[in-house]
C-alpha cells in the first residue's frame, strides 16, 4: 500500500491518519493536502501513522471528505442507480453513499421519475467541480478499439434495449450491440456478463456474442445439454423434432445448437434420443 501523491476525488485514495479532531480522522496525501474522514466512519484500529483505503468526494456543501463506503459506481465508471428524488433541476439517485448523487435534467434522455432505474456514467462536471451522474455518455465511450480480435472475452453492461438487440458498454470504454435473434436467455439493462467479440464495425462499434464463437460455443452447448439432463433425474422430454422456442425455454440455445449438441452426445455414447426424450445412457 503506497500513499497517494495527491487527493483525487472521485476514486479511492490511500492516504496517511495525519490526526485526530472532534469532527473525525483527518487523512494526508504525500503533497500535504488533507480530507475529514467523519467520525461515523472511524473505529479504534485507526491509528496515526497508519495508511486507510477512502473513497474521496464531495459533501453537502462541497468540502472534500473521504469514507470508507463504497460507492455503486466512481468516477468514469457505469453504473445501475435507483431514482429517489427528483427536482425542476435534475435528480437524485442512491449510489450507496450519505449524499445521493445528482443527475441534471440536461443530462437525462427522458426525465426521470422516482423508483426509476438508470444506467450512468459517473462524471466530474466541469462548472462546479463536482461529481455527477449523466445518462448521455456515449460521447465518452471510445471508438477505436484497441487490441480486441474474434472471440475475444470481454466484460459487458447492458444499457439500452432496441428493436435490433442489446447496446452494450463493452470493457468499460467501448459500445457494443448483442442482436436480438441470438440471445436465448432472458437479459436485462444493468446486467453485467462476459461477452465475445463477433466483429469490430468501421464506426467502432462492436458486434457481440454472448456466447463463445464456433468450435468453443459447440462444445458449450453439449456440455450444457448434458448437465441439465443429469440435473433433471437423467431424463428430459425433447428430441430433434422438438419445439424451437420450448428448447429455448428449456436450453437457452436456438434449435439448431440443440440438434447438434444431440449429435455429438449421441456420437459420445452419452445419451439415446426416442421418440418420448432423451435419456443417459
Amino acid at each position: 500500500m503506497t500513499q497517494n501523491e495527491h487527493i483525487h476525488i472521485g476514486r479511492v485514495n490511500t492516504l496517511l491518519v495525519d490526526r485526530y479532531t472532534s469532527p473525525g480522522l483527518y487523512l494526508v496525501a504525500a503533497d500535504g493536502e488533507d480530507v475529514l474522514l467523519p467520525n461515523q466512519y472511524y473505529n479504534e484500529s485507526m491509528k496515526v501513522g497508519d495508511l486507510l483505503d477512502v473513497f474521496v468526494y464531495t459533501d453537502s456543501e462541497d468540502r472534500l471528505v473521504s469514507t470508507t463506503l463504497r460507492p455503486t459506481a466512481m468516477i468514469d465508471e457505469f453504473g445501475l442507480f435507483e431514482v429517489v428524488d427528483t427536482t425542476k433541476f435534475g435528480a437524485f439517485v442512491n449510489w450507496g453513499l450519505p449524499k445521493d448523487l445528482f443527475v441534471p435534467k440536461a443530462l437525462q434522455k427522458q426525465p426521470f421519475q422516482v423508483g426509476d432505474k438508470k444506467l450512468l456514467r459517473v462524471v466530474i462536471d466541469e462548472q462546479t467541480d463536482r461529481l455527477i451522474g449523466t445518462q448521455k455518455f456515449v460521447k465518452y465511450l471510445d471508438d477505436k478499439p484497441q487490441g480486441l480480435f474474434r472471440n475475444s472475452a470481454v466484460e459487458i453492461l447492458i444499457y439500452d434495449e432496441t428493436p435490433l438487440g442489446y447496446k452494450c458498454i463493452v470493457d468499460n470504454k467501448y459500445n457494443g450491440l448483442v442482436y436480438r435473434n441470438e440471445v436465448f436467455e432472458t437479459v436485462h439493462v444493468g446486467d453485467k456478463r462476459t461477452g465475445y467479440v463477433k466483429n469490430i464495425r468501421n464506426d467502432g462499434n462492436i458486434d457481440i456474442s454472448i456466447q463463445k464463437i464456433g468450435q468453443e460455443r459447440k462444445d458449450d452447448s453439449s456440455t450444457k445439454v448434458l448437465e441439465l439432463i443429469k440435473k433433471n433425474g437423467g431424463s428430459m422430454p425433447y428430441n430433434y423434432k422438438s419445439d424451437s422456442q420450448l428448447i429455448t425455454d428449456a436450453f437457452g440455445m436456438s434449435k439448431k445448437a440443440f440438434k447438434h449438441s444431440l449429435t455429438v452426445l449421441q456420437e459420445k455414447n452419452l445419451i439415446e434420443v426416442k421418440d418420448t426424450g432423451i435419456y443417459l445412457k
